[in-house]
């Protein structure tokens, strides 16, 4: 069974990590797999994405530690490069690399038992993107999540502007949806613009996301075919053959 989940609503998109029974933890294949299907979502014609988790008990754990997965992969504005809208749609626990996730998204709609965490000064480790939280709540509340390790509930996330609207239990697909039609009818054109001119001139990047934007650039050379193609005609002692792919 498939690890992330993609369902269409007319011109909306529903991706949602499907590991119920391990908190929506993202292991390798959730990363590959939201990455997959946000590149195809960016090249379709679906006009608005939802990212959410499977089961109403956590929108993500974050890493799973026991299949470490390269989590640059599914952070929105790093290994999700898209110029149309992402509504994150957070039930229950975000938490580590799913905080991350869900703050990078556009707009975030969270259920009234939502709780944000960032609890990694506890275990010793991160990946320094939660960094950029302190570039879209006040620096204060950003720190008191990284540095003391306190979760936010949802109406402390809403207050902090983490959030953009706070709905019963159960209705935060419901309300991104409703959210997610009222882009519909709006400029595509207009709005990705706006939103890459946020994204790209004004939201400050730390190092860590920096680093991971400059490694997946090089990832995509090294993987490439025209790579392949270098190292036969090296070893074929031939003029390669390039085609820009």
């Amino acid at each position: 069974m498939s690890v992330v989940s993609v369902e269409e609503r007319g011109p909306v998109t529903i991706v949602s990590i499907n590991r119920p029974e391990k908190l929506n933890a993202i292991n390798k294949a959730v990363a590959i797999e939201l990455q997959q299907a946000f590149a195809e979502f960016d090249h379709s014609g679906q006009r608005v994405a939802i990212l959410t988790g499977a089961g109403g008990r956590a929108f993500s754990a974050g890493a799973d530690v026991t299949d470490l997965p390269e989590l640059w992969r599914c952070v929105p504005t790093v290994g999700i490069t898209t110029d149309k809208p992402i509504i994150a749609a957070v039930a229950g626990w975000c938490i580590g690399g799913g905080l991350v996730m869900a703050m990078m998204c556009d707009l975030l709609v969270a259920t009234e038992d939502a709780k944000f965490s960032y609890p990694e000064g506890k275990v010793g480790i991160t990946g320094g993107m939660i960094a950029g939280l302190a570039a879209r709540i006040p620096h204060k509340i950003a720190m008191q999540m990284m540095l003391v390790g306190e979760p936010l509930d949802a109406e402390r996330a809403y207050q902090a502007g983490l959030v953009n609207k706070v709905v019963a239990n159960g209705k935060e697909i419901e309300e991104a949806l409703a959210v997610a039609h009222k882009i519909v009818d709006l400029a595509p054109l207009a709005l990705a613009t706006m939103k890459r001119f946020v994204n790209e001139h004004v939201l400050p990047k730390g190092p860590a996301e920096l680093a991971a934007r400059f490694g997946a650039e090089l990832a995509a050379v090294r993987n490439s075919a025209d790579a392949a193609e270098g190292v036969r005609a090296f070893k074929e002692r031939r003029k390669p053959r390039y085609e820009g792919r």
